[in-house]
């Protein structure tokens, strides 16, 4: 077996800290948790504010010092998605402890084309949660959590496949690491045992004894002399997750800027579940306004709808930029919550090295649903055909992808024997155009037209109240464009009504 261990040392920090703007997580921050810190950032760290410490202490080391609320459920759902990445690549994975994410990849080895392949396809897949990593392989589960929680063991060292190597290496390794050796550690550094080796060389009835049979069973399952059996996860079926801000947004930027964070957590469930979003909603809770008479919604929703299923971030950020910008928010955003049940279980598109037809077809897709995001699904229509010959009644514009999750349609093509006589324009006139005549010839814009082909001849709409009985010809103005023209066949009752129309232009 070889185990991979995840393990998220900022956690909790990076967690609260996603939705603070960049300048101010760099300045000094702790999370604290029953009045005394839990938890501190770099910055903090330097200044000399140490986790334990209560919030007065901190404060006067550090007067700037920024605090926030450490949140187990919060902490809990950002480590979730880090497994849901992790479930991309096997289906054996488990949690180790409040920060650490397991994943059994022996299986996955020779799909991923070798460790260090797979090693590099997971970083990448982490890179977006915003984390960071320390990473370690072994062949026990809680061997490889240990060396990651001691460092980042991969990144520039060799994975460990051998026992007899975890178990050297081990014994180098401190004893806080250990869950029991963490609440006795003081006890233990005042017996000079501060390596896992010199936990070995003492009586084991002793230690058991002295410091329960936890401490001892941690060792043996991490040297891997005991078994060490794991509940593996599955991600839900259907996404939802919150944000509460750490600060209050009160514009669309600042709403996108959070939002990040769950389209992120989003694309790695959907990469767990090996799907690509087809839609998602995100609500935007509002503060409630401080005057009685203010009618203010208690949260905002926003529906993206996908002509294309995709799990490209950027992409998910784009869309819904756009349609953040057409938002006026209602009040001050201070939770957010993303929900999204509907994928589409299909695998990622192929790279290509030239442009192919699916290729320029995904480019339009993606330039159509940003404009549908920007301006409205009522404001971006196409052409959908109707049988009727009339050409201003035979096409009707419908808004893309017309209906949740509908595509864009395929290209007309007509069956064999059934073409047009002659090719039509694609720009037609709201309504046509009524044309002078001279010597039984049509003008435009004060000279004739040279008729080229036709005549086309349409008799229809008998039916509805709408005849149509004309004869069509293709025409040539004066500037060399060329125009759709039709002639009325049936006599008309007053002598200056016109019998000739423009109806089109040829492109």
């Amino acid at each position: 077996m070889l185990w991979l261990a995840v393990h998220l040392p900022w956690l909790s920090l990076e967690a609260f800290g996603a939705t603070l703007p960049a300048d101010q997580r760099r300045r000094p921050l702790a999370l604290l948790a029953d009045h005394q810190v839990q938890a501190v950032n770099a910055a903090a760290a330097a200044a000399g504010v140490q986790p334990g410490c209560k919030r007065a202490t901190a404060l006067a080391l550090a007067p700037g010092l920024q605090f926030g609320q450490a949140d187990a459920a919060r902490d809990a759902q950002a480590l979730q998605a880090a497994a849901h990445a992790a479930l991309a690549f096997t289906p054996a994975v488990a949690l180790d402890g409040a920060a650490t994410v397991l994943l059994e990849v022996a299986g996955s080895l020779r799909y991923f084309g070798g460790a260090d392949a797979l090693l590099a396809r997971l970083r990448q897949a982490l890179q977006p949660l915003g984390h960071r990593v320390q990473i370690a392989s072994a062949p026990t589960a809680l061997g490889a959590a240990l060396l990651a929680r001691w460092r980042d063991d991969l990144a520039s060292g060799p994975h460990r496949e051998d026992l007899a190597a975890l178990q050297r290496l081990l014994d180098e390794a401190p004893v806080w690491l250990l869950g029991p050796g963490r609440e006795h550690w003081e006890a233990l550094q005042g017996m000079g045992l501060r390596q896992l080796s010199d936990l070995l060389r003492l009586p084991r009835a002793g230690l058991a004894r002295r410091f329960g049979e936890d401490l001892l069973d941690d060792l043996d399952r991490a040297r891997g002399i005991r078994p060490d059996p794991r509940i593996w996860l599955s991600a839900p079926e259907r996404f939802d997750a919150r944000l509460e801000l750490a600060m209050r947004a009160d514009h669309a930027e600042q709403v996108l800027h959070a939002a990040a964070v769950l389209l992120a957590q989003l694309v790695a469930w959907a990469q767990a579940w090996q799907s690509r979003v087809q839609a998602f909603t995100l609500q935007m809770h509002h503060e409630p306004r401080h005057r009685a008479e203010a009618v203010t919604p208690p949260a905002t929703a926003l529906r993206i709808e996908l002509a294309e299923p995709a799990a490209d971030i950027a992409h998910l950020q784009a869309l819904l930029r756009e349609r953040l910008a057409r938002v006026q928010l209602a009040a001050p955003t201070l939770e957010l919550r993303l929900h999204c049940h509907e994928v589409v279980q299909q695998p990622p598109p192929n790279a290509e090295l030239f442009p192919t037809r699916h290729s320029e077809r995904t480019g339009l897709v993606r330039l159509l649903e940003r404009l549908r995001a920007r301006l409205g699904d009522e404001c971006v229509l196409q052409l959908q055909p109707v049988a009727d010959h009339r050409p201003e009644r035979a096409c009707r514009a419908v808004p893309v992808g017309e209906g949740a999750g509908a595509a864009l349609p395929p290209p007309l093509s007509r069956p064999a024997g059934e073409g047009l006589p002659w090719p039509r324009p694609v720009w037609l006139l709201p309504e046509p155009l009524p044309l002078p005549d001279r010597q039984a010839m049509p003008w435009f814009e004060g000279r004739p037209l040279q008729l080229l082909a036709g005549p086309e001849r349409i008799e229809t709409g008998w039916w509805d109240g709408g005849l149509a009985t004309r004869d069509y010809f293709i025409a040539q103005a004066a500037d060399g464009a060329l125009v759709w023209v039709y002639r009325a066949r049936l006599p008309v009752a007053d002598e200056a009504e016109p019998l000739w129309f423009l109806q089109g232009r040829f492109g």
